[in-house]
């Protein structure tokens, strides 16, 4: 039912509007009423009526000023102006505005309602319109997310030029430009549940994560289950730096507040270029590696980190370091949860670690690759892995003979962990998303499949089966659902005489006329223009 609201200054044009049309009847709902449009602006505002019928003429705010504030805020409202025939030249001036309707006073009922009903049949298209756009918009975040992630990547990896970036990003309507930048690598994760699994507390902090960012030039990219990067931009190097501490300031108050998640972040240094951002991306990474090597909540800058120190200049002194202190869960750790990405980073970290230059010890610097190799192998029995499969690395002399070969040596070792790891659950995961292909396959009619029903299905996260789904498949689950649906509808089209809206429910869509706008949009023409097309070639 479509709503009406009035704004007339008269207390008897009101009251005759209001109570000598049976509105209800006419298929309409009288939502309110106003003396002057000061008053009636919180109204609509609160009501958002389809329809609001207003005098040009009032005290406070006339209609022409109303008209203005209700387009700029809601422009899907229709707005019919009442005007004594002397102003009616004034009221042209309000074209400009998109009003719908204008109408000389003083009017019977009759012909106002006439005026509203030629009205409504434009809004319910409109509207319905409208909610069509939105449903499909909001079926394509996913693909939108997606394809953040890999702008991000872009970034951050320099494979891609600087035009290549900033068209994507244009795509995606995000603004790029800045003179300076700067990425701070962040995870908030939960004490109480799993790594893939979202507490309530989690999703409050992502909603603080964006609205502290509000107004800013900061930019937000998903990182799956590494938490999330933040690109901070500004017209200088100060301005950016400043930015970046309120935030991380704010930020870290806010997380003080929740005694159930724990949070690590690594801050990378400044550049001044685009393609320069993997230089900050590298050094926020060096940070972030720090997470699996303390254990409380901090937020870190890479200038802190004191990498290299190793290979300084002084004389080794090993009596400060005693081996059986050497905290084994930190390998443990990274393990289970690292990425090989993040391996050379981590490795470094951790011997920097260590303390002083001790890796210039031949002795110590076998002592840590057996200690380290050991850690490998018990966490390949773990996972019921073979052995073997680590043992292949040659362990010789040669590994120790410097600093570079036994560094080179932990993080090929550690790789070849976190592939054997990798390849352990895809196999899982590739049964999972195999399971989930099937359900598709079962259920693509079903209008309320989605990912969080899937999720459910496979007893995973939505956030963490979008991920694996898009890791297995090389596609989002709205993008898979979709062209599946879509193919099913040509195969019909193509196979059957059915009507569109017959075929349009058969693949999953209630409402025909979405069916039709994901159709085309996805297709480049009308399921009409299809099976003619198909038709046309049938008989060449």
């Amino acid at each position: 039912m479509l709503k009406v609201f009035l704004v007339e200054d008269e207390f008897v044009v009101r009251e005759g509007i209001k109570n000598n049309i049976d509105w209800r009847a006419r298929g309409y709902e009288f939502c309110g009423e106003a003396g002057d449009g000061e008053l009636a602006l919180p109204m609509i505002q609160k009501l958002k009526p389809d329809i609001v019928i207003t005098d040009i003429r009032m005290p406070f705010m006339d209609g022409l000023v109303l008209s203005r504030l209700i387009k700029k805020e809601m422009p899907w409202i229709e707005i019919i102006i009442l005007t004594g025939y002397e102003e009616f030249e004034y009221a042209k001036e309000g074209i400009k505005l998109g009003i719908a309707r204008y109408l000389t006073k003083p009017i019977s009922g009759d012909e106002l309602l006439k005026e509203v009903d030629s009205l409504a049949a434009g809004i319910e298209e409109k509207r319905k319109e409208r909610e069509i756009r939105e449903k499909y918009m909001k079926e394509i975040e996913e693909n939108f997310a997606q394809e953040s992630k890999d702008l991000f990547q872009y970034l951050v990896t320099g494979s891609k030029s600087a035009a290549e970036l900033l068209e994507l990003a244009d795509r995606l309507h995000i603004d790029l430009s800045a003179l300076w930048y700067n990425i701070v690598l962040l995870q908030i994760r939960s004490m109480h549940h799993a790594q893939d699994e979202y507490s309530n507390s989690l999703i409050e902090i992502e909603q603080n994560l964006s609205r502290l960012g509000e107004g800013t030039k900061l930019l937000i990219f998903d990182r799956n289950l590494e938490g999330k990067a933040l690109l901070f931009r500004g017209d200088s190097q100060e301005e950016m730096e400043q930015r970046q501490q309120e935030y991380l300031e704010s930020l870290k108050k806010i997380l003080a507040g929740y005694e159930d998640v724990s949070y690590f972040g690594g801050i990378g240094v400044p550049v001044n270029r685009l393609r320069e951002l993997p230089s900050s991306f590298e050094t926020a990474s060096h940070a972030f590696a720090h997470r699996y090597l303390v254990r409380e909540s901090c937020i870190l800058d890479s200038g802190d980190t004191g990498r290299g120190t190793w290979l300084a200049g002084e004389e080794l002194d090993l009596s400060n370091i005693n081996p059986k202190q050497i905290d084994r869960r930190k390998i443990r750790d990274f393990l289970k949860l690292g990425d090989r990405e993040e391996t050379i980073y981590f490795v470094e970290e951790f011997c920097n670690d260590l303390g002083g230059d001790v890796m210039r010890s031949n002795m110590f610097r076998q002592y840590i690759t057996m200690d380290i190799y050991f850690c490998v192998a018990d966490f390949m029995e773990d996972l019921q892995i073979p052995r073997d499969e680590v043992e292949r690395f040659d362990m010789t002399s040669g590994v120790w003979q410097s600093v570079e070969g036994t560094m080179q040596y932990i993080v090929a070792l550690i790789n070849r962990a976190l592939e054997l790891r990798e390849k352990k659950a895809s196999n899982r995961y590739g049964d999972i998303v195999d399971e989930v292909l099937c359900y598709i396959a079962e259920n693509y009619a079903d209008e309320e499949l989605s990912l969080n029903l899937l999720a459910s299905h496979v007893n995973f996260s939505p956030n963490h089966l979008s991920m694996i789904f898009a890791q297995q498949t090389g596609s989002t689950f709205i993008k898979y659902l979709t062209e599946y649906r879509m193919n099913k509808a040509k195969e019909l089209l193509r196979c059957t005489g059915k009507r569109s809206s017959e075929i349009s429910a058969q693949v999953g869509y209630k409402d025909s006329h979405y069916f039709s706008y994901v159709f085309k949009k996805t297709q480049g023409m009308t399921p009409t223009q299809y099976r003619g097309a198909k038709n046309q070639d049938g008989e060449e």
